[in-house]
């Protein structure tokens, strides 16, 4: 009797293993060939480049080229200019593309940080975004050489004062101008308001030898000699 016991028993974990081995095997699916990325997959991706290392070690190494390049040019020009951009170029906004799972909502409050929902301008208000190491490294360094330092925002004037109190706490504390949007004033790209005023630069008798930013819209529309691209997977502006 025993024995017929442990037959059964034998029996019955066989038949377990083999229907688990077949539920292991791949069952294939019909789907969508043009479907975008997953919005899902994306975020936890761009989370993991944070998290990581990967993304300060990619930022070190755009200001590191940037630094190179500066630290040549500067003294070979006339009034050389580096020109930044603020947000997540000069500061970090990762503690609100936290709380607001990567979206990008402006209005709103931001009291119940650090779980969220932030609006980003009540974010800005705060005055409390952390410098990028690397961007401040290079900015230091910029100053060191000669070079006039700009910086051209995409927030509003209604921001002055908390951006300029923002950007000294966080040790940008030298710089000729910041250029922020008029209010009212509406772009169809970031860079038809940021090449004009790169222009302007240009036009006062600057030597505009860098742009630094993290979207391709801080960069494009010329009038600097090199653009330098940081990384920044968590949201594209136009």
């Amino acid at each position: 009797m025993a024995r017929s016991k442990w037959s059964l028993s034998s029996a019955a974990a066989l038949w377990l293993l083999c229907g688990c081995a077949a539920l292991a095997q791949p069952v294939p699916f019909a789907g969508t060939k043009d479907e975008p990325p997953n919005v899902g997959d994306a975020k936890r991706a761009a989370t993991e480049y944070y998290q990581s290392g990967r993304y300060q070690t990619a930022l070190a190494g755009v200001a590191a080229e940037a630094q190179a390049w500066i630290g040549e040019r500067a003294r070979q020009v006339d009034r050389p200019a580096v020109v930044f951009d603020i947000d997540d170029t000069a500061l970090s906004n990762w503690e609100v593309i936290q709380a607001d799972d990567f979206g990008r909502v402006f209005g709103g409050p931001c009291e119940k940080l650090p779980e969220g929902p932030c609006g980003w301008v009540s974010w800005d208000l705060l005055a409390r975004s952390p410098a990028i190491p690397a961007t401040l490294s290079l900015y230091r360094f910029a100053r060191t050489q000669g070079a006039a330092v700009f910086f051209i925002t995409g927030r509003d004037e209604t921001q002055r004062a908390a951006t300029e109190r923002n950007l000294k706490a966080a040790g940008y504390d030298d710089y000729v101008r910041l250029d922020m949007v008029p209010v009212g004033a509406h772009f169809p790209k970031a860079a038809a308001y940021k090449a004009p005023l790169r222009a302007a630069i240009e036009a006062a008798g600057y030597r505009i030898i860098a742009n630094v930013g993290d979207q391709p819209s801080d960069l494009e529309g010329g009038h600097a000699e090199r653009a330098f691209l940081l990384p920044n997977p968590f949201y594209r502006i136009p």
